[in-house]
């Protein structure tokens, strides 16, 4: 994990004899932070540190250190955690499997199984060879998910690794620097926060923020040591006074003042669009008490002594976030009206809420129950792994993993009453999809708190939603436009793939039985040895993957069909009037095809038009009118013509563009839009083409049903006084 910070790499392994007296000071700083092991198992961390050094002998960090110092570093952050000796173990030894000529099987004979796993879940994937650095970093990022599905500690290891690497950046060159940083504050950062690890997401922002603008960081951290609320006697003065109200209450507590980050200051300015003077939790105390009841109690005190905000309580000891932290949060009006953040909470959830899943390691995941940090981290992950499996790429996998680390939660009821917690601006559709794939998959309405609403809209916290399905229902392209979370856009992306295939393979099949067709032959004609031969040539596993290729423009269906029969004669031609002509033997649109068959953006054709179908590479077959201005270049290469029409019973909403002249006076837009709505069309885009004192000349795009639907909205669009003139584009 720590190549990057590699400079010499020479492969040895057999460890030299080293003396006690020989024990360097930052192996024994990590005897001390190990202090909570056995004497057996701090031998254990020294033989590790022996075989790890020996490995990477002869190997220094940039900044001139030997390299063993960094995994022996990693191990100390784990131990100040209070981790346990494989995991300890595992961290010394995390480079070696990538770095060094130590293999797996060393591993196991030296330290068992586990150890050796934990280091191979860690270790990156750089023998590999990718298209780019991203891609590298995005498979190496899925690899880890998977290993980290077996055993969470293995992304602990990788935090700390990182963690070490963030606070010894400065040996790195300027680019490395911001590379590693933002890579930190868009993966690592939201990682151990969605892991529920507070200190170590606090500590990565805040490195990453200095190393990606260390201007920025300068002038924040400088603000918030200068603010007026900041003066040491201010702190004092409402310390003393919550601390007074607490002790009268006979409520045992301990009492911790906190300054809110520059990066957390930085991130609620640009994502509020507000001054650093409007942001107003930048100072605050956290009150740490025995239980649940006295949590609550201890509010009650803390709005006597200073009146609250309204609407900034936050109950999250109730309803807990997705990463297990639980914690009351109120914002009240300080001394001068400086507003002052306090959370409260049990001496249990501070633990949680600063370490995570690294809180009661001996508990493992799962085994305190729904609360437990552990469970609910091996719960996202297990959903990280099955959506990974569907997804098509490691870079569009990673995608999903940032579209799901999103840091505020809504918190909404499932008709039988269980919370279910999703990312902020999630939709009634990213719920189906929460609930089961199946369910998002078949979806068609919604009901919230018992009001029908559509897919698309937004949910709130406290919200009881029901989602309406439907046997014969299939997932939209326009779905991906609304989703937010990653579950959801895999699903959706992974059928919309499926159905794109069957209708290719489907409209492939047509296409070569009508080229076979101009032959004298049809595909059933044609012998099985020769077809199999065909596909074996162009690397075809079955027949389905030649007839979608065929559909979308990869293969030409005449070509194939002179392929798969030319033993017949060497001479043999399509018929042009077969391939141009034809009528019975149309492609009919139903308004279902998906992804096979597109519509030109130059003329937009509606059900009702005068239709040609261009096979066109990598998009199938597009569809112009026939009075399209592109048409008659298109007639140079009459192979590549589609026969295609309308079917009677087609569906949907179909593009079309108007150009409207109106008269340029207030209310007209208005006017204009207002008539289109009443003819029942969804108004897709509007733009100004020109614009002078009296009049304007505006491009409408809409969406219609057929012709006779636009024409209806021509029509209600001329009866009005504002429109001097109307004209499809």
């Amino acid at each position: 994990m720590s190549s990057f910070d590699r400079v010499a790499s020479p492969k040895t392994v057999a460890p030299p004899p080293v003396s006690t007296d020989e024990v360097p000071e930052y192996v024994l700083e990590l005897e001390r932070a190990a202090s909570y092991l056995t004497d057996e198992q701090r031998a254990q961390l020294r033989k590790a540190w022996r075989l790890g050094a020996a490995a990477h002998a002869g190997q220094t960090r940039k900044s001139g250190e030997p390299y063993i110092t960094h995994p022996v570093a990693v191990a100390k952050v784990l131990a100040e955690q209070g981790l346990d000796v494989e995991t300890l173990i595992a961290a010394i030894l995390h480079d070696t499997l990538e770095d060094t000529e130590l293999s797996h099987e060393q591993l196991t004979e030296e330290f068992g199984s586990t150890v050796a796993e934990l280091v191979d879940g860690v270790t990156k994937l750089d023998k590999l060879q990718f298209r780019d650095r991203q891609e590298a970093a995005a498979e190496s990022f899925r690899k880890m998910l998977l290993a980290m599905s077996r055993d969470l500690r293995v992304i602990l290891i990788k935090l700390a690794d990182r963690l070490h690497n963030m606070r010894t950046l400065g040996a790195q060159n300027p680019e490395s620097r911001k590379r590693i940083a933002r890579e930190t504050l868009e993966i690592y950062a939201p990682i151990a926060q969605r892991l529920g690890m507070n200190l170590f997401k606090a500590e990565l922002q805040d490195h990453g923020f200095r190393a990606l603008h260390p201007w920025r960081h300068a002038v924040i951290s400088k603000r918030i040591r200068t603010q007026p609320v900041m003066r040491r006697e201010l702190l004092a003065q409402i310390e003393a006074q919550l601390a007074q109200k607490l002790a009268k209450e006979k409520l045992i507590h301990r009492l911790v003042s906190r300054v809110k980050s520059p990066w957390s200051i930085y991130t609620k300015m640009r994502t509020e669009h507000k001054s650093f003077r409007q942001v107003m939790d930048v100072f605050g105390f956290r009150v740490v008490v025995r239980n649940v009841g006295d949590s609550y109690r201890a509010l009650g005190v803390a709005h006597a002594t200073y009146k609250p905000l309204d609407s900034r309580f936050r109950d999250f000891i109730a309803i807990p976030k997705a990463n297990g932290y639980q914690s009351l949060h109120t914002v009240l009006f300080g001394p001068y009206g400086s507003p002052v953040e306090v959370q409260i909470r049990t001496e249990e959830m501070d633990l949680v809420a600063e370490r995570g899943i690294a809180a009661h390691w001996s508990y493992k995941f799962g085994g305190d129950g729904f609360n437990s940090a552990q469970n609910r981290a091996h719960h996202w992950i297990t959903n990280l792994v099955e959506s990974q499996r569907s997804a098509g790429s490691s870079l569009e996998f990673l995608e999903n993993v940032k579209v799901d680390l999103f840091p505020d939660e809504v918190y909404v009821f499932t008709p039988k009453g269980d919370i279910l917690s999703l990312p902020r601006n999630s939709t009634a559709l990213d719920f189906a999809y929460a609930v089961h794939t199946d369910i998002g998959n078949t979806s068609v309405a919604a009901r919230v708190d018992g009001k029908l609403v559509p897919l698309r809209t937004k949910l709130a916290s406290g919200q009881r939603v029901d989602i309406i399905t439907a046997r014969s229902a299939t997932p939209k392209p326009q779905w991906l436009e609304f989703v937010v979370t990653g579950k959801a856009r895999t699903a959706i992306r992974q059928q919309l793939k499926q159905l794109e295939h069957e209708d290719a393979v489907q409209i492939g099949h047509r296409m070569l039985d009508r080229a076979l067709e101009a032959l004298e032959t049809s595909l059933e004609r044609v012998p099985a040895n020769r077809l199999n031969a065909y596909l074996a040539e162009n690397r075809y596993p079955r027949l389905e993957a030649l007839l979608a290729d065929i559909a979308l423009g990869n293969r030409m269906p005449s070509q194939v069909a002179l392929a798969l029969v030319r033993e017949r004669g060497a001479n043999l031609k399509p018929r042009a009037e077969d391939l141009i002509d034809g009528v019975q033997d149309k492609i009919l649109i139903t308004g279902n095809e998906k992804g096979v068959i597109s519509f030109a953006s130059c003329c937009l054709p509606v059900p009702g038009d005068e239709i040609m179908g261009y096979h066109t590479a990598g998009r199938g077959i597009v569809v112009h009118r026939l009075d399209c201005p592109n048409v008659a270049e298109y007639r140079k290469s009459p192979d590549r013509w589609v026969p295609i029409g309308w079917d009677r019973e087609v569906r949907g909403d179909f593009h079309a563009a108007l150009k409207i002249e109106v008269d340029n006076r207030p209310g007209a837009l208005a006017q204009i839009a207002a008539a289109i709505a009443d003819a029942k069309a969804n108004i897709d885009r509007v733009e100004y083409i020109e614009r002078d004192a009296n009049v304007a000349v505006l491009r409408f795009g809409i969406e219609v049903t057929d012709r006779k639907h636009l024409a209806d909205v021509m029509r209600k669009v001329r009866k009005l006084s504002v429109a001097l003139g109307v004209q499809r584009i």
